[in-house]
């Protein structure tokens, strides 16, 4: 127990004042508010200034949590509390994506008369299971071991295989999201063109979000590590960050196995 908690009594962290909440909650009001007008084809600046808010709020935020952390206010009991914090996060972030995985099999396993009773539609030509997705499946996969090898490297305090390892993973992001980016510029079908597109480009376009967010909080992780700020002990940071990124790696696998190969088995 640190002299800070001992004169305090205990090892909660009373976090000072703070304007983030505010702001973030002004921030996403301006956001949805300005996605709503953008929609309806207004102008965009609205959305524009949420988006901003939003982006200096997060930056903000977490640099004040990554200071705390630094200061030694990352108390086993704080470090509980995040924990659950990210596993609260995750689980919400699954029911999102159940949501699209919902839509896609009330849409594929009882095709309706308006796309033929067929699926895929007749008109629509699937991504080949095959090519493409199956070298981003494997290149995801193997990110999963990397930032697993870095996890290891850190528990045993080798801070040379840790940049290592976040660097493989990140670098692997990097390739995924470029795959990903050329498969939908070569795809035979548009966003708007149906049933199929809606629900593949949703799920998938989500899913590649998340893993450009998992990359940017991985390249972060990166950063700190060559900075000496995980510890064997105390690095609630990087578990965060590794948790995520097997949690995108989860969800790619049952995109691969039921969007790509399952939903487009009968077009090939």
């Amino acid at each position: 127990m640190t002299d800070t908690t001992q004169s305090k009594g205990h090892q909660y962290h009373m976090v000072k004042p703070s304007p983030w909440p505010f702001l973030g909650a002004m921030a996403g009001g301006a956001l949805l508010g300005g996605s709503i007008l953008y929609f309806r084809d207004e102008q965009i600046w609205l959305m524009a200034i949420g988006f901003a808010m939003t982006i200096f709020t997060m930056y903000g935020w977490w640099r004040d949590v990554i200071r705390e952390a630094a200061e030694n206010f990352h108390t086993p009991v704080v470090t509980r509390g995040l924990r659950f914090g990210m596993v609260l996060f995750i689980a919400s972030e699954v029911m999102f994506f159940a949501a699209f995985f919902w839509a896609f099999f009330n849409a594929s396993i009882m095709p309706t008369e308006a796309i033929g009773f067929q699926w895929p539609p007749a008109d629509v030509e699937a991504m080949h299971t095959w090519g493409l997705p199956l070298l981003n499946t494997i290149i995801l996969l193997t990110s999963g071991v990397t930032v697993t090898w870095a996890h290891h490297a850190l528990k045993h305090d080798n801070q040379k295989h840790l940049i290592w390892g976040l660097s493989l993973t990140v670098l692997l992001s990097v390739i995924f999201l470029c795959i990903q980016g050329y498969e939908y510029a070569d795809a035979a079908f548009g966003f708007r063109d149906g049933i199929y597109s809606s629900t593949f480009y949703m799920a998938t376009g989500f899913h590649g979000f998340h893993v450009t967010v998992g990359a940017i909080f991985l390249g972060v992780c990166l950063v700190r590590a060559k900075r000496g700020h995980f510890k064997p002990s105390q690095h609630i940071g990087f578990e965060a960050a590794a948790w995520y990124w097997h949690f995108v790696d989860v969800v790619w696998l049952f995109l691969f196995i039921w969007v790509y190969w399952w939903g487009g088995a009968s077009a090939h």
